[in-house]
């Protein structure tokens, strides 16, 4: 006669199973979890590492719910292959599954995640390393910029556009977050031009950001490629401050250098407005003059904004004022003191005095014409380097000051 713990085996084997004859059928992800689900007498989501939803496999809609918000008595798993992290498991359990089959069930879940998943993030690498050559300047051969992006099923012979799209986060942020930034922009560019590739900046900073090739020399078709970035971001990352930046089409492939500046420069303007999260580098209207300083010679653009904005930033951050924007509030006025303060909702009197302040702390005085013309070009300034004007994310930790890092 067979053992309990013979029986117990034998029952798991067979429920085990259900498990390989799914992966085996190349039956997908779905009826995988669904067979790990009846294995282990459980309700489970599947989730990859930016935290997306792959499958799901629960008794009713409320169950869902909770698993998805992590609620009481629900287990995540961390999912690994060969000590990678590929994804997670969340699990509410209807029995006492033990723990080496979880284990069993867990490790074959992870190794079909990672062969499903793997192609995909072997082209998002070959786009991220294609888009970064292109834009440093590392390929310099037309020839081999179109055979490049024609190995990634991407035509750029009629031309091609950049898009930069930024998101600040207002909080802490999980460790998935710029990955679900980067996977929302190239989600949002495909809705339209389904050849779109997106990577995420060399370096780090802040904000999460993501750079996006969207082929075709048809600038509305761009246009609406952006819009389905920013309204795709909107979408996932609710609460955030959004920002993006369109090129103009370059035609040339050796071009796409300048078009990355310009979807840079575009995005860093449109992120210290109020009003318009989604900025064309057309209509950057005078900071487009300062393209090449960005772009050639940031360090001189640098050193004009520390040498008229940048005490005016340093104060505010100190102190919680605001005289940048009482700067910005002015010079938009036309120099009329009572304009400006209608518009901030302060006195007369305040308004007057934050100027006196700011003629102390940068040298500059908005009574004279050389006055204005230097504030409000180190206001330019200020927004084509990337720099957060005080008052938003940027002052939060960890924000960076709210710099962006110039390629």
């Amino acid at each position: 006669m067979a053992s309990p713990a013979d029986r117990t085996l034998g029952l798991d084997l067979a429920a085990l199973e259900a498990i390989t004859e799914a992966i085996e059928s190349g039956a997908g992800l779905p009826e995988v979890v669904r067979a790990a689900a009846r294995t282990l007498e459980a309700s489970l989501v599947l989730l990859d590492r930016t935290g997306a939803v792959l499958a799901v496999a629960a008794r009713s809609p409320a169950d869902e719910r909770s698993l998805l918000d992590s609620a009481q008595g629900v287990e995540t798993i961390e999912l690994r292959v060969a000590d990678a992290p590929v994804g997670r498991l969340r699990m509410r359990a209807r029995g006492e599954p033990g723990p080496a089959l979880v284990r069993l069930v867990t490790t074959l879940v992870a190794s079909e995640l990672e062969r499903v998943r793997a192609p995909a993030r072997a082209s998002q690498e070959a786009s991220t390393a294609f888009l970064h050559a292109v834009l440093d300047r590392e390929l310099d051969d037309a020839e081999a910029i179109v055979a490049r992006a024609r190995d990634l099923g991407v035509d750029v012979t009629a031309g091609a556009s950049v898009l930069v799209a930024r998101a600040r986060a207002h909080g802490p942020t999980d460790e998935g977050w710029r990955a679900r930034v980067l996977a929302s922009a190239e989600r949002g560019a495909r809705a339209v031009v389904p050849t779109a590739i997106a990577a995420p900046p060399r370096h780090e900073s802040g904000a999460a950001e993501a750079v996006v090739l969207v082929a075709g020399g048809d600038d509305a078709l761009a246009r609406r490629a952006a819009e389905g970035v920013l309204r795709e971001l909107q979408e996932s990352l609710p609460g955030q401050s959004l920002a993006v930046g369109r090129s103009r089409v370059a035609i040339d492939p050796l071009d796409l250098h300048r078009a990355g500046n310009e979807a840079l420069l575009a995005v860093n303007v449109a992120q210290g407005g109020e009003d318009q999260p989604l900025l064309a580098f057309e209509q950057t209207g005078a900071y487009r003059l300062l393209l090449s300083a960005m772009s050639e010679d940031p360090g001189e653009l640098q050193r004009f904004y520390a040498e008229t904005v940048e005490p005016l930033v340093a104060y505010d951050r100190q102190y919680e004022t605001e005289l940048v924007r009482t700067v910005e509030a002015f010079l938009d006025n036309d120099g009329n003191v009572a304009g400006t303060a209608q518009k901030l909702f302060t006195h007369r009197h305040t308004i007057r005095y934050r100027l006196e302040r700011v003629r102390e702390l940068s040298g500059l005085d908005v009574g004279s014409t050389d006055g204005r013309e230097k504030l409000s070009l180190g206001l330019k300034a200020m927004r084509v380097l990337g720099v957060a004007a005080p008052g938003g994310p940027a002052t939060e930790p960890g924000a960076g000051a709210g710099r962006v890092p110039r390629r």
